[in-house]
């Protein structure tokens, strides 16, 4: 789609170091908090701190293990396209990497959130079904903005700041805590709000994104996630229909559906 590659032979040594500085600070805080599958995907992976991935090593691994790939983009892409890639198996990935200045917070998102929080989950093939149809389902209704903004509330509270609660307990699978040093602490405290995965109160809530989330969605299983897909589709069909003439902005609806 976009045709690019990863240059591997233009990381500077200043990127070595941010790999290695960020990969050092959340591996001392996952341990007992990232889920097991997360764990054993960084180890299929081959991931390690003295190196920053190359993405066709990565690449021969997913191959043989749920028949997906990354696809190198420029950073942010538009909707269409981003659910497009995921549509045809392929994970967008940009491959620069923030500045030492940046380690603490970064408003987009860079390699190191793409690589280190969101590759190791594309061994789970329930996980990757569900990024699938949950993709498919966006294209269906890319023309409404709506549509997109539900769907997107969807991946946030999972595929972002989703939680998981299995034989080891409660754990973390969303990437954008798997990259937070604070926020991997937090949504596992006292303090944190977490509720049972639902999908009708995930649709109706519109959420934040300057800091830690006021809530966060348990799911039990990644076929848990999978077999939401149809459940997705009733209550995001209830939504347009009953909010068809609203011309506000989306992003800031709470809607009340029943």
């Amino acid at each position: 789609m976009y045709n690019l590659t990863q240059q591997y032979e233009q990381y500077t040594t200043e990127d070595f170091l941010v790999w290695k500085l960020l990969y050092e600070q959340q591996s001392k805080v996952l341990p007992g908090r990232a889920c097991l599958e997360f764990l054993e995907g960084m180890f299929r992976l081959n991931f390690n701190k003295h190196e920053i991935p190359k993405f066709e090593d990565v690449n021969a691994i997913l191959a043989e293990t749920t028949g997906w790939k990354v696809e190198v983009v420029p950073g942010l892409i538009p909707d269409r396209d981003f659910f497009e890639l995921l549509a045809d198996k392929k994970f967008p990935s940009s491959t620069w990497l923030r500045k030492m200045s940046e380690l603490e917070y970064l408003e987009e998102p860079d390699m190191f959130h793409d690589t280190f929080a969101h590759m190791p989950l594309l061994t789970i093939q329930f996980f990757v079904d569900y990024l699938q149809e949950l993709s498919k389902l966006a294209l269906k209704h890319i023309e409404n903005p709506l549509a997109i903004e539900l769907i997107g509330r969807l991946y946030w509270f999972t595929v972002e700041f989703g939680l998981i609660h299995n034989h080891d307990g409660m754990r973390i699978y969303g990437a954008g805590i798997l990259s937070s040093s604070g926020e991997s602490v937090f949504c596992l405290s006292k303090d944190a709000n977490q509720k049972p995965f639902q999908v009708k109160e995930i649709i109706e809530l519109h959420y934040y994104k300057d800091h830690f989330q006021d809530r966060y969605y348990v799911i039990q299983s990644y076929k848990q996630l999978f077999d939401s897909i149809p459940e997705i589709t009733v209550w995001l069909e209830k939504a347009l229909a009953k909010y068809a003439a609203y011309q506000g902005d989306v992003t800031q609806l709470d809607l009340q559906l029943n």
